[in-house]
């Protein structure tokens, strides 16, 4: 049994996770054997995160003050979380590629950036490119009108140039 100190202590370091946390899935592990757990755990550990079980009742207090209050919308039965201190996306490919060859693992829903999802949505975020060709996509976008008018520009200036050369040529020839 957990004394008052010992879950003191494990609150805080779950609000210190959920404060570093980019996002966090929560999972139920029934019928996972310990194979599979530390498979999972590396698995998660090698793409930036961490999996956790935690007793709900501390997950509740825990998530009391951040961004990931919404977690305790999942929080029921055998549960486990899945933190992502990187990339959610990433996490989410890692879970949705073990789940298909493990089935005792199950998502029930999962938290980023302080909103909630069904775990349907979990293939949605799985399609997402990664965030940096995202923000290359958005830069490319922004940046986009502003290269086509620099060429309109480009364009005036090269034909009125074109213009001065012909005349140039045509007096050349003495016409």
């Amino acid at each position: 049994m957990l004394t008052r100190a010992r879950k003191a202590e494990i609150i805080k370091d779950v609000s210190e996770k959920f404060a570093r946390s980019q996002g966090v899935f929560v999972t139920s592990f029934k019928g996972f054997t310990v194979a599979e757990s530390n498979e999972i755990r590396k698995l998660v550990r090698e793409k930036g995160g961490e999996v956790r079980v935690i007793k709900n009742t501390l997950i509740r207090i825990a998530s009391e003050n951040t961004n990931f209050k919404a977690v305790n919308d999942y929080v029921e039965g055998p549960t486990a979380l899945v933190f992502a201190y990187q990339d959610p996306v990433e996490i989410a490919k890692v879970l949705s590629g073990f789940i298909k060859n493990h089935p005792s693992l199950q998502i029930k829903g999962f938290v980023i950036q302080g909103k909630g999802y069904k775990p349907e949505y979990l293939e949605d975020l799985v399609k997402l490119p990664p965030r940096e060709i995202l923000l290359a996509q958005v830069l490319g976008t922004i940046q986009a009108p502003v290269s086509n008018f620099v060429g309109v520009l480009a364009a005036i200036i090269r034909k009125f140039l074109y213009a001065l050369k012909a005349i140039e040529e045509k007096k050349a020839k003495g016409e």
